[in-house]
């Protein structure tokens, strides 16, 4: 998690870098601009020191949600074949040969069919338990910093919605001062608002579609997780038959 969000705020820093040449390339025709010196260009419209704080969530969130998409994806493991693998080593080698298969599986599943082989011997009833405790214990890493992720989805067109209030508050304090209505006057701070709102939502559509990605594939994993605890109690009742 740490080296996504270093790798990520000096990727920050280097667009905050990046926008400085922007002022030498304003010089150029709106036709001969490219996507990246437009959207530099905007964002300085926009007040790089309020936008600033959009784009700080922004790059906390992607890193929260490449974080967690590594890990789940690394949680994902072939339940059916573990399954298979653990019910082989019950019938050939017992609980220590099933355990041993479990050690040297990587996931959540794995570690659950642990805990349940693990307290198998105090009875199949004491091995359900175990497996229902650590599968909540397995649920809350899966779920581990997603609460972040809808925390910076809320906040980042809030954080735009303020600016649209500070441009629009710009905006008649212009007004009030030159006595004028013109749309000169008010220009730029309808500008200002206008822009912070669009930044905001972008950011918000941006980690909302990794927000949902990140659910699904959690529903997905605890699924096969229920599914193959299921089947490891299924298992053991039948060992100890």
């Amino acid at each position: 998690m740490k080296k996504v969000v270093n790798v990520l705020s000096v990727t920050g820093l280097m667009f905050f870098g990046a926008i400085q040449s922007t002022f030498a390339q304003e010089a150029a025709t709106e036709e001969n601009r490219t996507f990246h010196q437009e959207l530099k260009l905007r964002f300085i419209e926009g007040d790089p020191q309020f936008m600033g704080i959009v784009l700080v969530a922004l790059i906390l969130g992607l890193a929260i949600a490449i974080e967690r998409i590594i890990y789940l994806n690394m949680a994902t493991t072939n339940t059916k074949k573990l399954v298979a693998n653990v019910d082989d080593a019950l019938s050939s080698g017992g609980v220590e040969a099933a355990k041993e298969v479990c050690r040297n599986s990587k996931g959540p599943v794995a570690s659950i069919f642990y805990q349940g082989l693990d307290r198998v011997d105090e009875g199949v009833e004491a091995a359900e338990k175990a497996v229902v405790s650590y599968g909540g214990v397995q649920m809350g890493l899966l779920e581990k910093n997603v609460s972040w992720l809808s925390l910076f989805i809320a906040l980042a067109p809030m954080l735009g919605f303020m600016g649209t209030v500070i441009g629009m508050i710009d905006a008649f304090d212009r007004i009030a001062v030159a006595n004028d209505i013109s749309p000169a006057v008010v220009a730029g701070g309808i500008k200002i608002a206008l822009l912070t709102t669009v930044f905001g939502l972008i950011v918000a559509i941006i980690l909302q579609i990794f927000y949902n990605y990140i659910v699904s594939k959690i529903d997905s994993i605890v699924n096969n997780m229920e599914d193959a605890s299921i089947q490891l109690i299924d298992l053991l009742v039948k060992y100890k038959k």
